[in-house]
């Protein structure tokens, strides 16, 4: 693979990574007059559930549904600059330009709540990661290879963002439809480096060294082991990876991807473990959209170890939830789940689960 680093007109960075060793060079130049970034957003911490909250009133004024024609995530073209220079490419991932999370963001004025609620320069980064140039595919379109690269990219700019000051948790993600909330449709994902460990993350190192205090062993490995030998959940497998739908899943359709060895996050993965993830990946995606007989909204999220803390309790891996609970209905998180975090599932991991195998 090919990594190439360049800077857009405002000075954000942009990084290509080709697989194709005769891509041509990525020397291409941001022609827009853009003006300089200054993002102002900040961290408020919620005095009743110790969680931080970020306020990024910039993002208001984010690009919202554009027309196919005006897409900022297509390759330039005469007359029409982007936000990836280029003509063409394979992969990129560039800086937000409307980022919730920041370098050199100010720091924030006084308290609003005195000692109560103190506030924070939200200090990070944001990158978007384009999976293909063709607008209207998708990432379970992508061939292996592709696929791979773009595993490349995510353990990169994990690497890359770990090491920034401030960052604390790096997140890759990939919101997939309207009804997630998707407001640009070119394939695409996301990447928050965060100035803390995110609350759920914090659960789950919590009751893993539990698990680890009372037993000895990881408790995500225990589940793996149980799920493996049970089978009544497990979707699909491969030599070094497995998917299957959580005992106690919350979403309607929801699917782990876990590797067979404990590692901490993407750039730990072997070679052979990040080319046996692109094909499952792929595979567990064809399964989603054979579901209901058309694309799956979703939210593919990796759960990565912090930066500092808790990397002998994590285990890597990759949480695939939709909802969608039928064809044509949404499951939407009403008075239980937004309320008081319960969460009530319209149907059993069990069932889902088989039809995903049936989907296949």
């Amino acid at each position: 693979m090919r990594r190439t680093a360049r800077r857009l007109a405002d000075g954000r960075e942009i990084v290509y990574f080709d697989d194709d060793p005769q891509a041509p060079p990525r020397d291409a130049v941001d022609t827009r007059d853009l003006p300089a970034q200054r993002p102002r957003s900040e961290i408020r911490l919620d005095p009743l559930t110790g969680e931080w909250v970020a306020m990024a009133a910039h993002r208001q004024t984010r690009t919202y549904k554009p027309p196919a024609d005006l897409c900022p995530l297509c390759p330039s073209t005469p007359g029409r600059p982007t936000e990836i220079p280029e003509p063409d490419y394979e992969v990129a991932v560039f800086e937000n330009r409307f980022p919730s999370f920041a370098q050199g963001v100010p720091e924030p004025g006084d308290p609003v709540l005195g000692d109560l609620a103190p506030r924070r320069a939200a200090v990070g980064r944001c990158e978007v990661v384009c999976f293909t140039s063709d607008h209207d595919s998708a990432f379970v379109e992508l061939s292996p290879r592709r696929a791979r690269t773009v595993v490349d990219a995510w353990a990169d700019r994990t690497a890359a963002l770990g090491r920034l000051p401030g960052v604390e948790q790096v997140f890759c993600f990939e919101n997939r439809g309207e009804e997630i909330g998707v407001t640009l449709h070119h394939p695409h994902g996301q990447i928050y480096a965060y100035p803390f460990v995110t609350p759920r993350t914090e659960r789950m190192l919590r009751v893993a060294a539990e698990h680890h205090e009372r037993t000895g062993r990881h408790i995500l490995g225990d589940v793996l082991a149980a799920e493996r030998a049970h089978g009544e959940r497990v979707v699909a497998t491969s030599d070094h990876w497995t998917a299957y739908v959580p005992a106690a899943a919350r979403w309607p359709v929801e699917v782990h991807l876990v590797p067979h060895r404990q590692a901490p996050d993407l750039p730990a993965l072997t070679d052979a473990e990040r080319d046996d993830l692109a094909e499952l990946h792929l595979a567990v995606l064809r399964r989603l959209d054979g579901l209901y007989a058309r694309p799956l909204p979703y939210i593919a999220a990796w759960h990565q170890a912090p930066v500092r803390t808790g990397r002998e309790l994590s285990w890597l891996h990759l949480q695939v939830f939709s909802v969608l609970r039928t064809a044509d209905k949404l499951k939407y998180l009403a008075g239980s789940e937004s309320g008081m975090g319960v969460w009530i599932n319209d149907v059993t991991p069990e069932q889902i689960a088989e039809r995903l195998r049936a989907a296949g």
